[in-house]
């Protein structure tokens, strides 16, 4: 299988984050494709990176995308960071979005990263989830 569901998991992705009312009541509609411009909202999550390589099986032709979230807070403290980035964990692993040219097999929690931004200030959390895909029949 190719890259060809990647736009639909990108936007299964997304529906699932602002459809989770314990995340928009985090971050709000705050969550972004990329990093807003200008002034920043306190808390916000962004899409990230994604990799995909073909997952193939007997079954039929499929894929799995290695998409990448992430999670900025802007102040001090990792505590509105990591909150965020548990909804977004209840709120992915174990879900199967509906895809129009496929079928959702698996997303599961991969890992996350907390860092300090430069300076102190500033908090990511980098998540990392696994999306095994396969074409419909």
């Amino acid at each position: 299988m190719s890259y060809a569901l990647g736009l639909e998991v990108q936007s299964a992705i997304f529906g699932l984050l602002t459809a989770d009312a314990t995340l928009v009541a985090l971050v709000g509609g705050d969550i972004f494709d990329a990093a807003p411009p200008g002034a920043v909202p306190p808390l916000y999550v962004t899409l990230g990176e994604e990799s995909v390589r073909a997952a193939g099986d007997s079954g039929g032709a499929g894929a799995l995308h290695r998409v990448s979230l992430r999670v900025v807070s802007v102040t001090a403290g990792f505590a509105a960071a990591k909150e965020a980035a548990a909804a977004i964990s209840v709120a992915l692993d174990g879900a199967r979005p509906t895809l129009a040219g496929g079928r959702v097999v698996s997303l599961r929690f991969a890992r996350a990263i907390a860092k300090r931004q430069r300076g102190g200030e500033g908090r990511t959390i980098d998540l990392r989830f696994d999306i095994r895909v396969d074409a419909d029949a």
